[in-house]
């Protein structure tokens, strides 16, 4: 029997891969803030799914991870779709606050806790929605850009960690383009994708332990040419919210 623990299944991404892995027969932990549509997803496979409330950004978050695991009865995968992100030209502190808070802190806080329970068990997966927004420092959002870019190389350095201690923990970088989900709902945004043709390809990654995967297509094209853009180019580039 294959599990799985996901934070941030309330909505969007996390939530639909959750009802696709509920499909290949995975027993699974749901978890986030919003306990009412936890609930709701529960109802639709009550015998597969168990839930959580659980905030990343609380101090507290790591010791419900732990009682969650024994209560699903273990953890195969770790899957984190739990973040926040803003356009913030005016630079407003609390915005970038609140942003590193969840997607440096929190992610940091949860991303570790899981790393530490597959080095007791001695192998295990850890798969996390980062963005291609860490590919450059976008103006328009600096702390959003920052955090994933800082997600992307915490990973690689806990893969690379994992190989120094001789673990079996496979990583999954995930950096998808825009998606319609809550956390875009402010504003109109190019090559917009759907979150369940996302988590098709997320889940299909997660299958084959894929390293990193950029979602989709087009968004790959688009990487490309942001890596081949110098410094001082990027920096003049008329880029507007």
């Amino acid at each position: 029997m294959k599990r799985a623990i996901i934070i941030g299944a309330t909505s969007g991404i996390g939530e639909e891969v959750a009802k696709l892995l509920v499909q290949q027969g995975w027993h699974i932990g749901i978890a986030g803030r919003r306990e009412e549509a936890l609930e709701k997803l529960q109802a639709t496979a009550p015998g597969q799914i168990v839930i959580q409330r659980l905030d990343v950004t609380d101090p507290d978050a790591p010791t419900l991870l732990e009682t969650f695991i024994r209560k699903l009865g273990g953890m195969d995968l770790f899957f984190l779709s739990s973040g926040i992100g803003s356009q913030n030209p005016d630079l407003k502190p609390e915005i970038e606050l609140n942003t590193t808070r969840t997607n440096v802190e929190g992610f940091t806080r949860m991303v570790t806790s899981a790393f530490n329970y597959f080095k007791t068990r001695g192998e295990g997966h850890i798969a996390a929605i980062s963005s291609i927004a860490g590919t450059k420092g976008l103006g328009i959002a600096p702390a959003y850009s920052a955090t994933k870019r800082f997600q992307n190389t915490y990973i690689e350095a806990l893969a690379q960690l994992s190989r120094m201690q001789h673990l079996n923990i496979h990583f999954t970088d995930i950096r998808p383009g825009f998606v319609a989900t809550d956390l875009l709902k402010s504003g109109k945004f190019p090559m917009l994708m759907q979150a369940n043709q996302v988590a098709k390809s997320i889940v299909r990654a997660l299958n084959r332990k894929e390293r990193v995967i950029v979602i989709d297509g087009r968004y790959r094209v688009v990487v490309f040419f942001w890596r081949m853009i110098p410094r001082w180019l990027w920096e003049r580039l008329p880029i507007k919210n």
